[in-house]
């Protein structure tokens, strides 16, 4: 992590975008992002990106949070306990803040969303402390199956559900495109 020291904890408010599609804050509580991921899009783009500018709370070194199941646990330092919940779906507010036309489009395509984790147990983080996976639940949905399953890919949707740890805003979305889906 590359920022000053951080409170985390719970957050009370609701989020939502352009999109439409609020999640319930302690579900997104904070928005983790991978410096690797961050680094491609660097080389792509052609231009410096700082930790922290597609708005995450948290830049990993050396963990892959595409691949991150959703209800897996990270400790974050001593204190902090953190659990996987579901990947950033773009929307024109982050494409407003990127400044590219065409923005979430392309951000789609690359399929490296970060993840939003809800807060199990607050504390102060620093800079360079160490994340460690606690727990891994017993299934295989990760993060980028969710977004591709939720994006560009449908007939994944099914998956979704085989996750309890899946937040339940995210199945009622998945359950409501698959019938639409059977319905159309």
């Amino acid at each position: 992590m590359q920022y000053p020291d951080q409170l985390i904890r719970q957050s009370p408010w609701r989020c939502g975008c352009a999109s439409g599609n609020p999640i319930e804050a302690p579900a997104a509580a904070i928005y983790a992002y991978a410096r690797e991921d961050l680094d491609a899009w660097e080389a792509d783009l052609g231009v410096p990106l700082s930790s922290g500018v597609f708005g995450e709370n948290v830049t990993t070194v050396g963990l892959d949070v595409t691949g991150a199941l959703t209800g897996e646990r990270w400790r974050i330092g001593e204190r902090v306990l953190l659990q996987v919940t579901v990947p950033r779906i773009p929307c024109r507010t982050f494409a407003g803040w990127m400044r590219r036309n065409g923005w979430v489009k392309t951000f789609t395509e690359r399929a490296v969303p970060g993840a939003y984790l809800r807060v199990l147990e607050p504390g102060w983080i620093r800079p360079g402390d160490p994340i460690v996976v606690e727990h891994r639940p017993d299934h295989e949905v990760t993060i980028g199956l969710i977004f591709r399953a939720l994006t560009t890919e449908p007939e994944l949707l099914p998956r979704l559900l085989e996750a309890d740890e899946l937040p339940d805003e995210a199945k009622d979305r998945a359950r409501r495109r698959l019938t639409f889906d059977v319905l159309s």
